[in-house]
């Protein structure tokens, strides 16, 4: 799942509109600025091209963990990405596996909405239309922002491409980037740090803070208030079809819609377990692999009560 498609899960926001924990740069060496050999705005550019590419991809599917944490506690789910929508499945609750009960509501969720075609068309629908505004995100980058280095960081699990560099490029608002739309407006007040992987040229991690309040329609559809925070982090996944996905999203963001209804969005959700799935797959074949993952998890804490209980005895 790259960084545009992201936009379908569980936060049910697009990545890039909400853009992981902040890590101390060396600063760059001459050396690592003649192997770069382009500016700041070309490499972020050059990225940003690399991003699109990748999201232009449909029939890249994978199965996946996530687990988000709220104030309210947390949700593990297991997502699978097919032809017509996201299939996904909740499989913990405050770390704890679901009771009986609450495992066959989730079965009779999914038949349910595997039984109405229309709704999993709108699903779908909804989910392109999140994807779409996050790559105009993604494509306004370039523009939108003045850039300058800012030293280099070492890739790791969960970050980049593992044995790459990653170059740390430090970002604020371009005063010249007129946003074409509601949509961009957020970025005229943002700043903050990309991690690039210079090899690659793939996105890492886009780490920022709202500087001031954003309005967007013209302040009458609402605002988002100064001092929000979000991260998102990304990763070359180890598999065969060389994909990238999101591993980390961090929220921390207030204001107001319609200048009535309050927003309050405080998370951290954190995916893995990232597995290929076959190219064609329609939204039945997913529940069917969800069901199956299930059962496997089912199973898997079972042994593992069993062993634990072996032990005390």
């Amino acid at each position: 799942m790259t960084l545009v498609e992201q936009s379908r899960g569980a936060a049910g926001l697009p990545v890039v509109g909400v853009i992981v924990a902040l890590i101390a740069a060396t600063a760059l060496s001459a050396q690592d600025s003649k192997e770069l050999a382009m500016s700041p705005e070309e490499l972020v550019r050059t990225t940003v091209r690399n991003e699109v590419a990748a999201a232009d991809q449909p029939n890249l599917h994978h199965m996946f963990h996530s687990r988000r944490q709220t104030s309210k506690g947390s949700q593990t789910r297991v997502y699978v990405e097919t032809n017509q929508a996201l299939a996904e499945m909740l499989i913990a609750s405050n770390d704890r596996p679901l009771t009986a009960e609450q495992q066959q509501a989730e079965t009779n969720r999914l038949a349910a909405l595997a039984n109405h075609p229309e709704q999993i068309r709108k699903k779908g629908a909804r989910e392109k239309e999140d994807e779409d505004r996050s790559l105009r995100i993604v494509k306004a980058l370039p523009d939108a922002f003045c850039y300058e280095y800012a030293g280099t960081e070492n890739s790791a699990t969960g970050l980049g491409k593992e044995g790459d560099r990653l170059v740390k490029l430090k970002f604020r608002p371009n005063p010249a980037y007129s946003p074409p739309s509601h949509v961009e407006q957020v970025l005229k007040g943002m700043e903050g740090e990309l991690l690039i992987d210079a090899k690659i040229h793939r996105l890492a991690r886009i780490d920022s803070t709202l500087f001031q309040e954003v309005a967007f329609g013209w302040g009458i559809l609402g605002h988002l208030n100064k001092g929000g925070h979000f991260r998102v982090q990304q990763a070359d996944l180890g598999l065969e079809d060389g994909a990238w996905g999101v591993t980390e999203i961090s929220l921390n963001m207030s204001g107001k819609i319609l200048m009535v209804k309050g927003i309050n969005l405080v998370s951290d959700e954190v995916s893995s377990d990232f597995r290929q799935m076959p190219e064609q797959l329609t939204f039945d074949q997913g529940v069917e692999l969800l069901k199956s993952e299930e059962v496997n998890l089912a199973h898997s804490h079972h042994l593992t009560e069993t062993t634990v209980a072996r032990q005390r005895n």
